[in-house]
């Protein structure tokens, strides 16, 4: 992950309803959730999930498979742990693992 990478994750969850959904889908785990589901458990239209969750997927933070006619959104473990390592990488003198 560069800086521009980074950059972009940290913009998509600069926003309340964003980081909501993306700390539910991490709590959700592997079961992952429709967008439907994150809709109704946040209180959020339809419309505006859809573009929140865009914006998510457009930054690497989450992954979805489509169900039929629905779709199932996920956390990425993958772009969540590269966003971290990109944050650890100069930690405690070039010593992430302490």
């Amino acid at each position: 992950m560069d800086i521009n990478d980074a950059s972009s994750a940290f913009a998509a969850l600069s926003q309340k309803t964003r980081l909501e959904v993306f700390r539910l889908l991490i709590g959700a785990g592997p079961a992952g959730m429709t967008a439907g589901e994150i809709g109704e458990a946040l209180g959020v239209r339809q419309n505006t999930m859809s573009a929140n969750l865009g914006v998510l997927l457009q930054a690497g933070l989450v992954r979805n498979e489509r169900e039929g006619r629905s779709i199932r959104y996920f956390a990425d473990l993958d772009g969540t742990r590269d966003l971290l390592t990109f944050l650890m990488a100069d930690c405690c003198g070039g010593h992430p693992e302490l």
